[in-house]
């Protein structure tokens, strides 16, 4: 199945020790949503990424492919379904094609809240695995 990450998880070497047989496919846009951190997390000390829909925004990420176990390993380090939820959605690989992926949002949209500079730098360091910056 086609996972889309747009936060910690683009990090390559997070993505290797949370789902070893996950396979780096491409970057991709999430029309119409935003980025945001809210919520509160121990491991992170600070609030962590979720999306939430916003006409005209976007959220830069890359799709993996994953296996079903990929999928509940990914579901144990996402606190699913307590934290976070599975959403379908559709993103924009850079040829224009559209793709089904499934990602996680915050069930609890709290109000914005700053992440911490540890969960930032891993974020910072996914965007670099994928070329963003």
């Amino acid at each position: 199945m086609d996972y889309f990450a747009y936060a910690s998880n683009l990090n390559l070497q997070q993505m290797l020790k949370r789902c070893p047989d996950a396979k780096a496919k491409f970057t991709a846009v999430l029309p119409n949503y935003k980025l945001i951190f809210s919520g509160w997390s121990r491991e992170w000390h600070g609030s962590t990424a979720s999306i939430k829909p916003f006409r005209g925004e976007k959220v830069m990420g890359a799709v993996y492919e994953i296996s079903e176990m990929g999928l509940q390993k990914l579901d144990r380090y996402e606190d699913y379904p307590n934290t976070y939820d599975h959403i379908n959605v559709l993103v924009i690989k850079e040829d224009g094609q559209a793709i089904k992926a499934l990602t996680y949002i915050n069930r609890r949209q709290s109000d914005e809240v700053k992440p911490s500079p540890e969960y930032l730098a891993v974020i910072r360091q996914g965007y670099r695995d994928w070329e963003f910056e």
